[in-house]
């Protein structure tokens, strides 16, 4: 081991409420700024494609300003800033959490929209020509045609995304949120135990990205194969389909 390495307060930082229930505050944080951001994306994606130029400016000055912008000002923008400006946000219910989830999710879905849009756009519009030629309604292209191809070219990025977003919830750290980072700080401010709390903290992220690349690469394998299927088969529906008619 380090030398002045203490084993004792590595496991006992490991195995501590503080440290687990940190994790677990930083995975739920990470859930409900995916998930709202993965939401504003859709639409911000929408946007990029709309007809009207006031709609893709707003879009693009969107997307430019909380990417331009470091996210750690975005979260003291959010939870010191936003008060003084809309008296509504001095209510107790603006708690920490939900400021950190604010400004996580915002600044997520800048980068989530070009992510959906790029789906989107990869998937050939001559399918959706050919699905309306069958008689398909516009949802069931959407569902049988578009959506699973763009799926599968999304999962990657948004998987990367996913985890990259986990270790930026540590940021939330600033504004007392009480996240695997914080644990580690009153750790070590009540045993001066530096190494000890940082390596307990680094080995929780490692095991929560290992298992969340498992995932992703489970989900890579299913959507490929699932893609791959439909393509042997397509050929064979459609002249059903044909014959149907």
């Amino acid at each position: 081991m380090l030398a002045g390495f203490s084993t004792h307060l590595f496991w006992e930082a490991l195995s501590s409420r503080p440290f687990w229930r940190g994790a677990l505050l930083a995975i739920e944080l990470t859930l409900v700024s995916f998930a709202v951001s993965i939401v504003i994306g859709f639409f911000l994606a929408l946007g990029r494609a709309s007809r009207r130029r006031s709609v893709r400016g707003g879009v693009f000055l969107y997307t430019w300003i909380f990417r331009a912008t470091p996210t750690l000002l975005q979260l003291l923008f959010i939870w010191d800033a936003l008060p003084q400006i809309w008296g509504v946000f001095r209510e107790g219910w603006f708690t920490p959490f939900l400021a950190a989830a604010i400004a996580l999710s915002l600044n997520e879905a800048a980068y989530m929209a070009e992510i959906i849009r790029s789906g989107l756009l990869s998937v050939d519009p001559g399918q959706e020509l050919a699905g309306r030629a069958l008689g398909m309604s516009r949802r069931r292209i959407l569902r049988r045609v578009i959506v699973p191809q763009a799926v599968r070219i999304v999962i990657p990025p948004m998987g990367n995304e996913f985890i990259t977003l986990l270790k930026l919830t540590s940021l939330a750290s600033v504004i007392s949120v009480t996240e695997l980072l914080t644990a580690s700080q009153e750790f070590y401010s009540t045993n001066f135990s530096y190494e000890e709390a940082f390596t307990a903290a680094a080995l929780y992220y490692l095991v929560i990205v290992s298992v969340l690349m498992f995932i992703q690469s489970r989900l890579e394998r299913r959507f490929t194969f699932t893609s791959a299927r439909r393509r042997r088969v397509s050929p064979v529906v459609v002249s059903v389909s044909h014959d149907a008619r």
